[in-house]
């Protein structure tokens, strides 16, 4: 029965998470930005994707991620943003997992990797989509945007588990 109850949690918080980032993605969306290179986003959805895999794991991180990007290009973008959103959120899903499980990265790290990670995931479906290697050559401005971005991202996601530490939720 507890086990039972166990579950239960996890999907209710993995539904949660979803709708969470989903609408993170929303006012994302609502607010533009321009600059050097497109496709350039903060990605403060992956807020959401960074706690989900620390506080629920990657088996439960995983459909929160993939939702949360196939619901977000079904309300917000087309069928195009959903090619490079998923390339990019697998990609970095699975840096983040893998780096993660050496416990050799803090939340920071892995953040960090998968903002880079999305973006060259990102940059793989442009080469295909495009017949091209040029737009490579957006990838030193891309970097530095992952970089900055998941620093951001890692800092913020470690300030929200952190709170889930010290102020832990009651148990039925």
């Amino acid at each position: 029965m507890q086990s039972a109850t166990k579950s239960t949690k996890k999907i209710a918080t993995a539904a949660l998470l979803s709708a969470l980032a989903i609408i993170f993605g929303y006012i994302e969306f609502l607010i533009p930005i321009s600059v050097a290179a497109p496709g350039i986003k903060l990605g403060v959805a992956n807020i959401v994707i960074v706690i989900a895999l620390y506080k629920l794991g990657w088996k439960w991180a995983l459909p929160v991620n993939v939702v949360r990007v196939l619901l977000s290009a079904l309300l917000f973008g087309s069928v195009f943003s959903a090619l490079y959103s998923l390339a990019g959120a697998i990609l970095s899903f699975i840096v983040m997992t893998l780096l993660k499980k050496t416990n050799l990265f803090s939340i920071v790290g892995v953040s960090m990797a998968g903002g880079v990670a999305h973006n060259v995931g990102q940059l793989i479906v442009a080469c295909l989509a495009m017949e091209t290697t040029n737009v490579l050559y957006y990838y030193p401005v891309l970097l530095v945007s992952g970089l900055a971005t998941g620093i951001g991202i890692g800092i913020i996601a470690t300030l929200v588990l952190n709170k889930f530490k010290t102020k832990p939720i009651k148990q039925d």
